[in-house]
C-alpha cells in the first residue's frame, strides 16, 4: 500500500460545494493524508523542512485546487517555490523527489466545452496546468493523468456526489498502486 499526501489549497473553501464535498470524500480514504495549505498557512509563510519531511514520508503527491484566472491559487505556487528547493528537489544533489508520482485534481466553474481549442478559453485544462507537469519533470516525478471536475456552479447535488465518489475511487487506486483512469 502507498501512502498518498493531498496538497489541498482553495482560498474560500466554504464557498465551494464541490471542494467541500471531495474533501470530504479524501478524508474517508484509509492512506490518504490531507494538507489544507491555507488552513496551515494563511499568512503564507510556510514550514519548508516541515513539508519536506511530508513529501519524503508519501509515495503519491496530489496538488487539489480549484483553476482560478487560469491558473492555481496563490498559495500553492507558493508552496512549490519554497518547497522544490534546488539541491533538494532538483539541481545537483537534489533527488529527494525522484520518482515519486504526482498527480492534479483541479476543479473549474467552466465547463468542459469551454476547456477546448474551440472553446472559450482556446485551451485545455492540461494545457493550463503544464508548468506543474514541466515542474514534475524538473524534480524527476512521474506526472499522471489529471482528474478534473468541470461545471462547479452548474452540478447538482447528485452530480457532486458522483465526483465524490469518482475520487475516492481515484485515491484508492492510488493507494494500491493503481492508476484508474479517469
Amino acid at each position: 500500500m502507498k501512502s498518498v499526501l493531498v496538497l489541498f489549497a482553495h482560498p474560500r473553501l466554504e464557498s465551494s460545494r464541490v471542494n467541500i464535498r471531495l474533501l470530504a470524500a479524501a478524508r474517508a480514504v484509509a492512506n490518504v493524508h490531507i494538507c489544507d495549505l491555507y488552513e496551515e498557512y494563511p499568512d503564507f509563510d510556510i514550514d519548508v523542512p516541515r513539508e519536506q519531511k511530508r513529501l519524503r514520508e508519501h509515495d503519491v503527491l496530489v496538488l487539489h485546487h480549484p483553476i482560478f484566472w487560469y491558473a492555481a491559487p496563490p498559495l500553492v505556487k507558493q508552496w512549490i517555490d519554497l518547497v522544490l528547493e534546488f539541491g533538494w528537489a532538483y539541481g545537483p544533489g537534489g533527488n529527494a523527489l525522484d520518482g515519486k508520482q504526482v498527480f492534479q485534481v483541479v476543479t473549474s466553474g467552466g465547463t468542459e466545452e469551454a476547456y477546448q481549442h474551440e472553446g472559450r478559453n482556446k485551451h485545455t485544462i492540461s494545457e493550463y496546468l503544464w508548468p506543474f507537469e514541466q515542474t514534475a519533470r524538473l524534480c524527476r516525478m512521474d506526472y499522471g493523468e489529471v482528474f478534473v471536475v468541470h461545471g462547479t456552479h452548474q452540478l447538482s447535488a447528485n452530480e457532486i456526489e458522483g465526483h465524490a465518489n469518482r475520487y475516492q475511487h481515484f485515491l484508492r487506486g492510488l493507494v494500491h498502486g493503481n492508476v484508474i483512469p479517469d
